[in-house]
């Protein structure tokens, strides 16, 4: 459950425009059930309304075996009142609590293998389950949905442990100097408005709620005549229509009217400052825009100029702040609401930068942008990539419920549309006119206020009539329909090509008709042992993250301009001894998306101006780390349980030793490196989707097929270490939470007899969605934690595996953490697991394993992993079946053989100080001396 959206979110919330569809057939359409009309249908989105006021919007695609449903409520943090920040956030936890019909909601989505969550933003909260397409399971989500809709326990008891753990939520953000830093801008812009107000909400707020407010809010908003469900996937239109009329058409429309909200924030009279004092390890600096709502026709244009002020490396921010090393990030959003919203951008530099200089160039390039007509080059790069990121975005119907979320809340779902047709008509003239018209200081909040005898203000206009927006809007035609595949492990591997040959790279392909001809690709390369890996980890991870910097033949900026034209994401990471390269693109465009690859691969110019930014960037990337509770224990713990020596590339650095590493880098290093041990002899190609495998084949074969390394490879052997128990407990001053991280280290691979018990037994104890042992005990019924859980890993070539569990908390629960964990940790070594339990958790795990074989990026890395594995999909269907035949005495015996508590080392950072003398402080003085309590 999440209370806010990053604006990469937005952005792709945006752009289920360009993949939906009409449907082309002329028959006759069936008759609709009693009491429903239909409304606006297009490029492929049908909406239809019940008597009671429910909209729904409808999106067949029979491409892939899921189904989403989702629920959009038009409620979120601006219809909270005083005394009520938090509200619509600590509702949307509370509605998993369970309802009349759905008591254990959190076991449901378990057993159903279901992918769901809720989201609360500033005008609307939602919930959604993507799950494998059935009748059964599409009937019980529409059960779901509509039951806890109006019958939602909403109980007092609930509440006692639910705050908590939002409290904890809201601590999760307050740990980050950033996050508060952006939460102090908004609210110091918005005096009146509650977009001033974040979606987590005020802590006391969390804390004192009462029950009857909560109850009355729920009751309030969550209503048929409040909300539109999104039924999307391989459905069939009439029988899903049918379906829904069932389960919500009995709803009765409310006798309540819901009066609209009407605060309007006054126009800005002056530049505002905001300074933020609190530990941290990176400066920051940003500045805050009112700007129109996301209906305004001028919207799409504000997504230009943030881009061309933000893209990296041609952007103007960038190039002020990054290239001329004043700061070492930069970035800038905005998102997409009702009302009038803004645009923030934010710069981070290192202790010893200035934050005057970092301010003057932010603010500098803010003000020139509304002078200064940006070019053409400028303007289209921008629009090209903002049209990439969202097509690309939405190439699967699972997330359209998601997406069109956004535009519900904003006014109506077709807004989408319009957004994306006006995006492409932005012109440079109105980039400056956009600009010209917001950025003035009269209407920016940043750090100190300048009085102004002759103020220059901004009137920000209010949503424009949306209804004679969108009342002719028609839509444009259908894109490429994918095929109805199925994932199970024999199709796949009936259809995946393995082009398998020594010394050279090997490939597997399953060519499939997909949304929008969408392809996938997975690259890996190997190189080096042991022993020539030696004191090379910063060294190889610089190397790799060069590669889509410049080659020899193409800059930095024109490998990203021609990314984009062929509409491709392409990403590159590594480190240790592989480098891993993910390509989504299209059908057409494939081959050339490869030679570009290959061209990065193979000829990487390692500028040296690009290899000082990229330092620059790691040490800060490091320095902002180094106080963080999540980072802290997990290095601490990496370092107990995996002890290699100094020298070894598995090593696992301290962030002192991380900047003299950087700070040690020499560029002749990393190109000797390149020279040394990049080659395609030990490299695997997977790729999934609508291509031709003919021309891929031998592309990859040009490319690559005689590439070889100067050093041979041989796979790092992991050996198994039987760690004591040692905890440890790290300092972490002025953090609001804590994390915990335990494990131990099992001699275990994933061929074991029996891996399969412990990977159903740890579903079962902290893996499933909020119905896991640790999660029922931890978080839903004594509300210590946010996030709980557990992993099992075992490694497929080597005897070592290993069990973790991790939690967030507030520093002041500690002992009752730790006492929970350990108990629940004796109990199921001890009791083990019902045969209840089990049946339902190995339909759930089962039914998730074939969701993610659906995924395509998800089935690429499968693949591509399996070729060097020597493995086909054979093992996935050997593995479920033993699944299957698993009894409850194998996986309890399984889970007491492998799994000793007292082995397990507990890791946890925070500030337990602060915490410690807070407690102390609440004691009595009698009970200090041991006289009686009053």
């Amino acid at each position: 459950m999440t209370s806010n959206l990053t604006k990469r979110g937005l952005l792709a919330a945006a752009w289920f425009i360009s993949n939906l569809t009409l449907s082309t057939a002329q028959d006759k359409p069936a008759a609709l059930p009693e009491g429903v009309t239909k409304g606006a249908s297009v490029e492929g989105i049908t909406e239809y309304n019940l008597k009671n006021g429910l909209k729904v919007l409808l999106f067949p695609d029979p491409s892939k075996p899921t189904i989403t449903v989702n629920i959009t409520y038009l409620v979120g943090s601006r219809h909270e009142g005083l005394g009520e920040t938090g509200m619509a956030h600590l509702l949307e936890h509370m509605v998993f609590k369970g309802s009349t019909k759905h008591t254990n909601i959190p076991g449901e989505l378990t057993s159903h293998g279901a992918r769901p969550n809720g989201t609360t933003w500033l005008d609307r909260t939602n919930y959604f389950e993507t799950f494998a397409a059935t009748d059964e399971n599409l009937k019980w989500a529409l059960d779901l949905e509509s039951d806890r809709m109006v019958n939602s326990f909403i109980k007092k008891e609930d509440l006692a442990t639910e705050f908590s753990v939002v409290r904890n939520e809201f601590e999760m953000g307050e740990n980050s100097p950033q996050n508060v830093l952006n939460e102090r801008v908004v609210s110091s812009a918005y005096l009146w408005h509650n977009y001033g107000n974040s979606t987590i909400g005020n802590r006391s707020d969390i804390e004192k709620v009462p029950i009857g407010n909560l109850q009355a809010f729920y009751k309030k908003f969550y209503q048929p005549d409040n909300a539109v469900l999104v039924v999307a996937g391989k459905i069939d239109e009439p029988k899903t229509l049918a379906m829904i009329n069932q389960y919500f058409g009995a709803i009765p429309r409310p006798a309540r009217v819901l009066q609209p909200t009407y605060s309007q924030e006054p126009t800005q009279d002056g530049e505002r400052m905001v300074t933020l004092r609190r530990v941290g390890d990176t400066k920051v600096v940003s500045a805050l825009y009112h700007i129109m709502p996301g209906s305004h026709p001028d919207y799409p244009t504000m997504d230009v100029v943030t881009e061309l002020l933000t893209n990296e490396p041609s952007g103007r921010l960038y190039k002020a702040l990054i290239e001329t090393k004043k700061a070492s990030q930069q970035y800038g959003y905005s998102f997409t609401t009702k009302d009038p919203g803004y645009v923030y951008f934010a710069a981070e530099m290192l202790k010893d930068k200035s934050l005057d200089d970092a301010k003057n160039a932010l603010l500098s390039t803010l003000d020139s942008v509304a002078i200064k007509t940006p070019s053409k080059e400028e303007i289209d790069r921008a629009k090209v990539k903002i049209l990439k990121d969202l097509e690309l975005s939405f190439k699967s119907a699972e997330r359209v419920g998601l997406a069109l979320s956004e535009y519900i809340a904003t006014g109506d779902w077709r807004l989408g549309f319009l957004y994306r047709d006006a995006l492409e008509k932005v012109t440079p003239a109105d980039v400056k006119r956009v600009a010209s018209y917001y950025f003035k200081p009269s209407n920016r909040t940043v750090g100190v206020f300048i009085p102004e005898q002759n103020p220059d203000r901004v009137e920000v206009p209010q949503a424009p009539d949306i209804m004679a927006m969108v009342k002719d809007y028609k839509g444009r035609a259908l894109v490429a329909q994918g095929e109805a595949f199925d994932p199970s492990p024999a199709n796949i591997d009936g259809r995946t090509r393995r082009l398998e040959q020594p010394n050279t790279i090997e490939l597997a392909m399953l060519p499939k008709t997909t949304r929008g001809n969408e392809v996938n690709a997975r690259l890996t390369l190997r190189y080096g042992d042991q022993k020539s890996l030696m004191n090379k980890s910063a060294i190889s991870v610089f190397t790799a993250s060069m590669l889509d910097r410049g080659t020899t033949t193409r800059s930095r900026q024109q490998i990203k301009d021609e990314l984009d034209k062929l509409k491709a994401q392409v990403g590159v990471f590594g480190g240790g001894n592989q480098v891993n390269v993910s390509i989504k693109t299209t059908k057409e465009n494939l081959p050339a998306v490869i030679r570009l690859v290959s061209d990065m691969l193979k000829h990487p110019a390692f500028d040296a101006n690009e290899f000082e930014k990229l330092k620059q960037e790691q040490l800060a990337q490091i320095e902002a780390q180094r106080s963080e509770p999540q980072s802290l224990a997990f290095t601490a713990f990496q370092r107990q349980m995996n002890p290699y020596p100094k020298e070894d590339i598995r090593y696992t650095s301290t962030p002192d030793e991380d900047v003299a590493d950087v700070n040690a880098l020499k560029l002749d290093d990393l190109k000797q490196f390149h020279k040394d041990f990049y080659g395609a002899q030990n490299a695997t190609l997977a790729v999934v989707g609508d291509f031709e495998e003919t021309p891929v084949r031998k592309v990859v074969t040009d490319e690559l097929g005689t590439w070889k390394a100067k050093k041979p490879f041989s796979r790092l052997v992991t050996p198994f270490n039987d760690i004591k128990p040692t905890p440890q407990s790290i300092e972490a001053p002025d953090k609001a939470n804590a994390f915990m991280v335990a494990g131990v280290n099992i001699p275990l691979r994933d061929d074991d007899p029996d891996y399969p018990a412990l990977m159903l037994g740890n579903y079962m104890l902290g893996g499933g969605f909020l119905n896991s042992r640790l999660a029922v005990r931890i978080r839903q019924k004594e509300g210590i934690s946010y996030g709980v859980g557990s992993q099992l890993s075992a490694n497929p070539l080597d005897k070592t595996g290993m069990f973790m569990t991790y939690a967030i908390y507030n520093p002041e629960n500690a002992e009752r953490l730790e006492k929970a964990f350990r108990e629940e940790m004796d109990k199921v070594v001890k009791e083990g697991f019902t045969a209840e339990e089990i049946q339902a958790a190995r339909s759930g795990y089962l039914q998730s394993r074939m969701v993610s074989r659906a995924q395509d990026p998800s089935l690429v890395g499968t693949l591509n992993n399996y070729l060097y594995l020597n493995r086909t999909m054979n093992w996935d269907a050997d593995f479920e079946k033993k699944m299957e035949s698993l009894t409850p005495e194998q996986v309890n015996a399984a889970m007491k053989k492998h799994i000793d508590p007292s082995k397990i080392s507990i890791i946890k950072a925070g500030d337990f100080a602060k915490a410690a003398k807070k407690t102390a402080d609440k004691q009595p003085a009698s009970s200090v001396s041991g006289g009686a309590k009053n």
